[in-house]
C-alpha cells in the first residue's frame, strides 16, 4: 500500500490517539500525536506535515469547542494550506459549521466511521495538495511579473523620444488596441510588449511570443494555427497553436516584417473573423487575443514594394510605438552605462568598479549598431575580463571609436543624394501618395513625378 503525506494528531484522550495512529499507520507517511495543545506551534514548525485532525476541547467538562477553534486559527496562521479536520464527541451542527466558516475543510464525530474518517483524510489531502499546487503557481506567476518589471526597469531613458514612448505605453495597455513596435534590434522592443502585456487586463495570463523569422514555411500553419493527430505525415499528436494558446492573453508576433505574402494573407484572415481553424480538422476555434507586433523593417516601405499587404499593416498597428537607437538618445548612454556597470558588478563580484575618462567618452561617442542589447553585452563583457577596477578603452573592444567616423560615412555624397534620400522619405511618410508628398516639399506634382523618374523612386 502506498502511504500518502504526513499527519498531525492533536487529541487529549491516549486511548483515542492510539486508537487512531494504529488505524491510519500503514495510510500515512509521518504520523504525530500530541495531547497538549500548546505544543502545536512547536510541532508545526519542526516538521512538514499535510493534514491536522484536531479535537476540539481539551478542558475536562468544557464542550463548547472555543479551545478548538482557537487553536484551529493559530494552526491557519502558521500554514494557511494545511487541511485541518475537527473532531468532537458531541454532534452539534452549529458547531460544526462555526468550525467550517473558520477555515476547517471538515467535521468528523467521535466515535468516528472507519471508512468515513479515511474518506474524510484523502478529501483533505487531496486539497492539501491542489492548494500547495496553487500557490506554487502564484509565487511562479509572482516571479515571473517581478522579472519582467525588473526588465522594464532596464528601459532607462530621459531623453524626450523615450518619454513619449513611455506616454504612450502608459494609454495604450489598458486598452485592447494592436500595437505595432518599430525600430532597430536591440532597441527595446520585445521588453515594450512585456510591459504593456504586464499592465493590461490579460496579464494574468502569460504572454506567447512566436519569432516569425524562425518558422520554416511548412510548419507555419501547423506552428500559429495548431493541427489535429495524422494531418501530415509527422503529426504524431495534437498540437495547440500559437493564437489558440493565446486566448484571452496576449500574442507577439516579433519580425513580422519577414512573413512572406502568403503567410500575410493567413493571419489578416484570422485577425478579420477572429477565428482559426487546425490544420487536419473542419473545426471553427473562436480566438480572443491581444495582438502586438514588431519589426526592424520599415514596412510602410514594403507596402510601396509590394513586399507587404497594405490591408494587414492597417490591422496590426493601431498604434505605433518607433523606438529611437541608442545613437539618438544622447545622455541616456551614460544613464546605462551605470546601470549595467552596477548590475555586473555586483553579479560577478567584482566590488566598485568605474570607467575612466577616455573609456567613458568612447562608450558616449561609439554609435552602438546593436543598440541597447550591444550595449548591455560590452559592459558585461568589460567587466569580467577587466583586471582592475577602473575599467579602460583597450577593455571595451569596441569596433568604432568615435561617431564621426560612421556619421561621416553615411552622409550623402552630393546634392542629388541628399534630394533623392529627401523625396524618399516624403513618400513613405505619405504612404505613396504623390499629391500629399508634394505639398509636403512645396512643389509641383509634375516636379515630384519627374524628380521620382529621376531618381528610380
Amino acid at each position: 500500500m502506498q502511504k500518502k503525506g504526513n499527519l498531525l494528531i492533536v487529541e487529549d484522550n491516549p486511548e483515542i490517539l492510539q486508537a487512531l495512529q494504529f488505524f491510519l499507520e500503514y495510510e500515512f507517511n509521518i504520523i504525530t500525536s500530541i495531547t497538549n495543545p500548546n505544543l502545536i506551534p512547536s510541532t508545526l514548525q519542526s516538521g512538514q506535515y499535510d493534514l491536522v485532525l484536531l479535537d476540539m476541547n481539551f478542558t475536562a467538562g468544557i464542550n463548547t469547542g472555543n479551545e478548538g477553534i482557537f487553536w484551529l486559527g493559530e494552526i491557519l496562521k502558521i500554514d494557511p494550506t494545511l487541511c485541518v479536520i475537527m473532531m468532537t464527541a458531541y454532534g452539534d451542527i452549529d458547531l460544526a459549521v462555526k468550525a467550517i466558516k473558520n477555515g476547517a475543510t471538515d467535521f468528523v464525530i467521535k466515535p468516528w466511521d472507519n471508512d468515513k474518517l479515511l474518506a474524510t483524510l484523502n478529501t483533505g489531502l487531496k486539497l492539501r495538495r491542489s492548494a500547495l499546487e496553487l500557490q506554487k503557481n502564484r509565487e511562479k506567476q509572482e516571479k515571473i511579473n517581478a522579472d519582467l518589471e525588473q526588465q522594464f526597469h532596464e528601459f532607462i531613458g530621459e531623453c524626450p523620444s523615450i518619454k513619449r514612448v513611455l506616454d504612450i505605453v502608459d494609454k495604450v495597455s489598458e486598452t485592447d488596441a494592436n500595437i505595432l513596435i518599430t525600430g532597430e534590434n536591440g532597441t527595446g522592443k520585445g521588453m515594450i510588449a512585456k510591459e504593456i502585456h504586464q499592465r493590461s487586463n490579460r496579464a494574468k495570463k502569460t504572454m506567447v511570443t512566436v519569432d516569425m523569422a524562425s518558422i520554416p514555411v511548412s510548419l507555419f500553419e501547423s506552428e500559429l494555427f495548431g493541427h489535429k493527430k495524422g494531418a501530415f505525415t509527422d503529426a504524431k499528436s495534437d498540437r495547440v497553436g500559437r493564437f489558440e494558446a493565446a486566448n484571452q492573453s496576449t500574442l507577439f508576433l516579433d519580425e513580422i516584417g519577414n512573413l512572406s505574402l502568403n503567410m500575410q494573407t493567413k493571419i489578416l484572415n484570422v485577425l478579420q473573423e477572429r477565428q482559426i481553424i487546425p490544420l487536419g480538422t473542419n473545426k471553427i476555434v473562436p480566438i480572443d487575443v491581444r495582438l502586438i507586433c514588431a519589426t526592424n523593417k520599415n514596412l510602410e516601405k514594403m507596402v510601396m514594394e509590394g513586399l507587404f499587404r497594405q490591408d494587414l499593416l492597417f490591422r496590426i498597428n493601431t498604434i505605433q510605438i518607433d523606438l529611437p537607437p541608442l545613437r539618438e538618445r544622447g545622455r541616456d548612454i551614460e544613464l546605462m552605462v551605470g546601470y549595467f556597470l552596477d548590475k555586473f558588478s555586483v553579479k560577478y563580484d567584482k566590488g566598485q568598479m568605474s570607467f575612466d575618462l577616455e573609456a567613458l567618452q568612447s562608450l558616449k561617442k561609439y554609435l552602438w549598431p546593436g543598440n541597447i542589447r550591444e550595449l548591455e553585452h560590452t559592459i558585461e563583457k568589460a567587466v569580467i575580463l577587466a583586471d582592475h577596477p577602473l575599467i579602460k578603452t583597450d577593455d571595451l573592444f569596441l569596433k568604432v571609436t568615435t561617431r564621426q567616423q560612421t556619421s561621416i560615412q553615411d552622409q550623402p555624397e552630393s546634392f542629388e543624394d541628399y534630394e533623392k534620400t529627401i523625396i524618399r522619405k516624403a513618400l513613405l511618410r505619405n504612404l505613396g501618395n504623390l499629391s500629399n508628398a508634394s505639398k509636403e516639399l512645396g512643389i509641383s506634382r509634375p516636379t515630384m513625378y519627374r524628380k521620382m523618374k529621376q531618381y528610380g523612386l
